[in-house]
């Protein structure tokens, strides 16, 4: 039966399309627009020639937003919202950060005007880190609030108290949900009443139920009135409703929304909830014959709805259970795969796997989860992006999002339930313009549906790549001592 298509509104059926191909396309940084000196400078010190299509056009679209001072939206208007679909590596951060950190430089009292939310302490580590860069040396403070540190330092960190009451000590807050609601809720003085911008990274991750509470606690924050103190109502932020003369007489700080995510939801119903205003939608993630400002045709299936890097060759072994193991170490010892990122279904898969093939020897092996504490995971990617590590072993969970540097082979132990694991998994190859290939590893009996799922998200271009039996055959030996051994220290 024919899909029934959701009624899209118009900024999701209409959206300002946005180049996928990233090396055709670099924008020299001194070509965008109004981007401040000082920070053209500093992406310069960072090696930074030249932005990614995704950063050319939401860089001054954020920027014009506030082209009357931050305190107001264009032309006293109030800021449209904006979301950001793209894929993973196509350089999404910096295009917040460049403007956010510009929007604050002249800020005169320190009090939160940007919030980042992200689903995993190791991507909040990843943005803070970033924002670090381009704030240093202008004053602007940038908090990161994961629960790595106890409640009580990070309440210091936060704010400060004085004679006169609280003072923020942070502009800039990068946070993971469950802890910023706990600082929402139970640390005194913290105020999000100056809030500017609420940037909600990998959002279709944080629109699933879990998070949305979150994202309703921030607002509610936003919007609190100050009963306490029974503070100056001039500047008291109401909840945004039809423009009336008396609402339009004094002004009024907005909330500007800016959602990214690599795999932006097209469920209107869970767009709703996110409550946006007038919207725009920056893609590149297009189908269909339509035609970009430059002239140029985009010949896409016109029902691809995901991309993909452009450097990545995608490939699929079948196989059956027995055979996994020893597939991953063919390519490991017999092909010589280096930096390799392999994915399992789950913890226990993953911690199995690892002890396997550690047992096996001759592999460099570590493996990234949840199992182990955030310091050991720094280690660890430091060491795989070193190349001392050849092989690591995770859980979706784990990476999504991270960006590793230098991987050249993401192998898919378990065949990935849902396509937008699969786009996520083989994300992390192929990034910013390089190449990469992605094995996985396909079940007999999973073979129709994983190729299926494939077809319909519009990814045709996957290869059957068969390994013999026989290139397996001179692992078998060491494989099942390797196994005895293994049963011995599990018991």
């Amino acid at each position: 039966s024919p899909q029934v298509q959701p009624f899209l509104p118009q900024w999701l059926a209409q959206p300002k399309l946005v180049q996928k191909r990233i090396k055709d396309n670099l924008v020299p940084i001194g070509d965008v627009p109004g981007i401040h000196p000082r920070l053209l400078k500093k992406l310069q010190m960072n090696g930074i020639e030249s932005f990614f299509p995704v950063q050319a056009e939401v860089i001054p679209a954020i920027l014009q937003s506030a082209s009357n001072g931050y305190l107001m939206g264009q032309g006293g208007y109030r800021p449209k919202d904006i979301c950001v679909s793209a894929p993973t590596g196509s350089g999404k951060t910096l295009s917040f950060v460049i403007p956010i950190v510009q929007i604050l430089l002249d800020r005169v009292v320190c009090q939160v005007r940007a919030l980042v939310v992200l689903p995993t302490k190791e991507l909040a580590q990843q943005v803070s880190k970033v924002f670090n860069i381009y704030t240093d040396g202008t004053g602007l403070k940038v908090i990161l609030i994961t629960g790595q540190k106890s409640f009580a330092k990070e309440q210091e960190m936060l704010v400060q108290k004085k004679v006169t009451g609280y003072g923020s000590l942070a502009d800039i807050i990068v946070a993971t949900p469950g802890r910023l609601t706990d600082h929402i809720s139970q640390t005194p003085g913290f105020s999000l009443m100056q809030l500017r911008f609420l940037i909600i990274d990998e959002a279709d991750r944080m629109i699933d139920d879990m998070h949305q509470n979150c994202l309703n606690q921030i607002v509610k924050a936003a919007f609190q009135v100050e009963n306490d103190s029974g503070s100056n109502t001039l500047f008291q932020r109401t909840k945004p409703g039809p423009i009336t003369a008396a609402s339009s007489c004094y002004p009024q700080i907005p909330l500007q929304k800016l959602l990214f995510s690599a795999t932006l939801t097209q469920d209107p119903e869970k767009l709703q909830q996110l409550d946006l205003f007038q919207p725009r939608l920056f893609t590149s993630v297009y189908s269909e014959k339509k035609t970009l400002g430059d002239g140029t045709e985009t010949e896409q299936d016109t029902n691809k709805k995901y991309t993909l890097p452009e450097g990545l060759s995608q490939c699929y072994v079948p196989c059956d259970l027995n055979s996994k193991p020893l597939l991953l170490l063919h390519f490991m010892l017999t092909m010589k795969f280096t930096r390799v990122l392999c994915f399992t279904n789950s913890r226990e898969a993953s911690h199995r796997l690892f002890l396997l093939v550690q047992a096996f020897g001759g592999v460099s092996v570590a493996e990234f989860s949840s199992r182990l504490p955030p310091n050991e995971r720094r280690r660890t990617m430091k060491e795989f992006e070193q190349g001392k590590i050849q092989l690591l072993i995770s859980t979706d969970a784990t990476a999504r999002g991270i960006d590793v540097k230098e991987v050249n082979y993401v192998i898919n132990y378990d065949a990935p339930q849902f396509i937008r694991t699969y786009i996520h998994r083989v994300g992390r190859t192929a990034r910013a313009g390089k190449a990469g290939v992605a094995f996985s590893l396909v079940l007999r009996i999973q073979e129709r549906r994983f190729l299926r799922m494939l077809k319909d998200a519009g990814i045709q271009d996957i290869k059957k790549h068969p390994v013999k039996g026989n290139s397996l055959k001179p692992l078998v030996q060491q494989y099942e001592e390797a196994l005895c051994k293994l049963e011995k220290t599990i018991k």
